[in-house]
């Protein structure tokens, strides 16, 4: 009786939502079977909310931090480097996200798969705890929370210790601030030195970034036997360099030419207007900046759905790292322009040399990174850069303006 009045309640309801009677009703493993399926489906929908909601915290907080000197030496203003931020973000969580995703989706645990559940505790642990401290005033990295309770998720699941991942990176962990401390101290004390021309040691500075960028894996460019390829790859096939040079000094040879091309054109900056150039410098090692932690930090939003959208939804990774690239462009639309607005005080007070000495590194390091798939957390790096540049003495103004460092001369007989 109980059963007849159940399969006659289904059908009422069937009849409700469809305008039409579904016979037979369904047995009750396939009503368990939808309902467990119904569960499964509310599962993921709080996940994707929790990854968004991490995306947009990343966005707002870890990717705005790098524009604030070129606002600050008024090169930019607030809401249009906030517009730049949530952008070029958003296309460097797509463009190279998704190694640190797969670190932190795949390499944590050994022996299990990542439920749906578990990636939803592991989202919404860190979400609530960087909520908490920055809500009191105490920064928590995403990089150690996400990790962390990543590991735990996977370990209650039944999986094993990644130890040798995990000595990695909390080698790479340990060493950042001591290498980007030291690169930063060298590369400000370049710039600072009376007696280099900012006509000589910029241009180069530029030109090593420009080599770098064409080397870099990206994601939308096609590579053979790859899943990314590079600007300098590409174009070597393209025009078949390679037909002329010996195995890979084809893209060394594409690579330099393009990092000559941007010491030509940072240099004919220069020669034009000194401050201008330099300006343009900032913004434009700002911007590769921002798209680099783009790239560095949506993987601490996706990565513990990488199994999920695997197995549960059998959709590329390529539209999980989509929903973090979207996260992390609203926040930095609606989030980051009280904070870009604050940090650029304290790096009006840096100087645009100084700045950019703090950049190159934090750009070299994170891509490093972003290489190797290591989850980092980037204001660390931002700071760790900022200390070393910081220590050297002299002159770094706001509009970065020394008459002996333009290559001008205040009198007759004055060096240059």
């Amino acid at each position: 009786m109980l059963i007849l009045d159940t399969k006659e309640r289904y059908r009422q309801a069937h009849t409700f939502l469809f305008g039409k009677v579904a016979y037979p009703a369904p047995s009750y493993k396939t009503a368990i079977n939808r309902l467990s399926m119904s569960s499964v489906i509310g599962i993921v929908s709080v996940a994707l909310v929790a990854s968004l909601f991490m995306s947009f915290t990343v966005g707002a907080n870890s990717n705005s931090a790098p524009i604030a000197p070129a606002v600050g030496a008024n090169a930019l203003s607030t809401l249009r480097g906030a517009l730049l931020v949530g952008l070029v973000a958003g296309l460097g969580a797509i463009a190279q996200g998704g190694s640190i995703s797969e670190t932190i989706g795949h390499g944590l645990v050994t022996g299990v798969t990542i439920t749906p559940l578990a990636a939803t505790a592991t989202l919404l642990t860190a979400a609530t705890l960087i909520t908490i401290g920055n809500s009191r005033g105490y920064p928590i990295p995403s990089a150690f929370t996400v990790t962390g309770a990543a590991i735990g998720a996977g370990v209650a699941l039944g999986g094993g210790f990644a130890a040798g991942t995990y000595a990695k990176i909390l080698g790479f962990w340990f060493a950042i601030p001591v290498v980007e401390g030291i690169l930063a101290y060298g590369l400000a004390w370049l710039l600072l030195d009376e007696r280099v021309s900012d006509e000589v040691s910029i241009p180069l500075l530029a030109g090593g970034v420009g080599y770098a960028l064409a080397n870099i894996q990206l994601s939308f460019l096609p590579a053979p036997q790859s899943e990314q390829g590079s600007i300098a790859g590409v174009i070597t096939r393209q025009f078949d360099v390679t037909l002329t040079a010996v195995g890979e000094a084809g893209v060394v040879i594409v690579g330099s030419v393009i990092g000559l091309l941007t010491v030509a054109v940072v240099y004919w900056q220069l020669r034009r207007d000194v401050t201008t150039g330099i300006n343009r410098m900032l913004v434009g090692l700002a911007l590769v900046v921002v798209f680099t932690s783009g790239g560095s930090q949506v993987g601490l939003a996706t990565g513990p759905l990488e199994s999920v959208f695997e197995s549960s939804l059998g959709l590329p990774s390529v539209y999980l790292l989509g929903l973090g690239g979207l996260g992390i462009l609203l926040g930095g639309w609606f989030r980051s322009p009280r904070l870009i607005q604050a940090v650029a005080r304290e790096y009006a007070a840096l100087g645009p040399k100084r700045s950019i000495a703090a950049f190159i590194p934090a750009f070299l390091i994170a891509q490093a990174a972003i290489a190797l798939g290591y989850p980092i957390s980037f204001n660390k790096v931002m700071i760790s850069s900022i200390v070393g540049a910081g220590l050297v003495s002299g002159s770094s103004k706001s509009r970065g303006y020394q008459p002996r460092k333009q290559g001008t001369r205040s009198g007759p007989g004055s060096p240059r």
